[in-house]
Parts: C-alpha cells; structure tokens; sequence
C-alpha cells in the first residue's frame, strides 16, 4: 500500500496595514486563522519579501495574497496560476516592499528555491499612502478571497494524493 504524502502548502500574506488598501493580505491571513488543514503554513509580511525567498524552498506550492496597483475597479480580485501565466507587472502598486513580489518570484526560480505551484490573489486598490483607511470595497474582498485560498489549498493537496495513486 502507498503511503500518500500531502504536499508542502505555504500561503503567504503581504501588506502594510499602515498604507490602506495595502494592507488587505494581512486580514485575509486573520480570516484564514483556524480554516486551513493544520499543515499549511501562513505567513504574514509587512516588510521585504526577500526575508521569506529562503522559507520558499522547502514548499511544493504556495499561495501569495497582496494588494494590486488600480486597473479597472477597487476590490477586484485577480487569480494568478503561475503554472499557465507570468504575474503582470503592471498589478503591483508602488510597493511597499523592498523588492516587488514577481521580481521576487523571478529571482526565486533563478535560485531555484522557488516551489513548483504558485498562485497569486492580488487584489485591486485604490488608497495606498500612509495613515489612510482601506476603501470598503477593498474589505469586502477579503471573505471571498479567504475562501479562493481554502479552495485551492485543498485543491493542491488532492492532487497530491491523485499523484501518488
């Protein structure tokens, strides 16, 4: 009998809860708290990403929610699967991290300590500067997005299994 091993999920959470609309990944990983098998790990940064690019490496897959530059409308939700698309440079705000994600992204694969599965929720801001409130619509992206990331938590780790029958 094969033993089914579940694979590495890493969801990390970016923001500033400083900035406004920047700060949406860091209650999306409060919403998550208590709804994720106990095996995924989350992690909330508010500062340079470059400080989890090592943490990547031991991961199969992993799920990145951040704030997005405003394109169309505010609290509009984009779904990236770097498996079929590159991340558009053209979501992210003037960001507050050190080093932007997909330049992050880019850099962990070059090292190859990138996981193989990476998907991006980046959700559309409209109010970035420091001290400003998040914009409604913004906030009310946050259950939907919380319950994006459990559907392909899940997803992730059932196609693990299927793999390993």
């Amino acid at each position: 009998m094969k033993q089914t091993l579940r694979r590495k999920v890493l969801v990390v959470c970016l923001g500033n809860p400083d900035r406004g609309d920047d700060g949406v990944g860091l209650l999306v990983a409060k919403k998550l708290a208590g709804l994720l098998p106990t095996d995924v790990a989350i992690a909330s940064l508010s500062g340079d990403i470059l400080s989890l690019m090592a943490d990547w490496a031991g991961f199969d897959a992993m799920i990145c929610i951040d704030a997005a530059a405003p394109l169309t409308a505010p609290g509009r939700i984009h779904r990236v699967d770097l498996a079929t698309s590159e991340l558009p440079r053209n979501l992210s705000p003037g960001s507050s991290h050190a080093l932007g994600l997909a330049d992050a992204i880019a850099l962990a694969r070059v090292l190859q300590t990138a996981p193989r599965d990476i998907m991006i929720y980046a959700v559309e801001g409209a109010a970035f500067n420091s001290g400003v409130p998040m914009t409604p619509e913004v906030a009310a992206a946050v259950d939907e997005v919380a319950a994006c990331v459990v559907a392909d938590v899940v997803r992730l780790q059932q196609s693990a299994a299927e793999l390993a029958r």
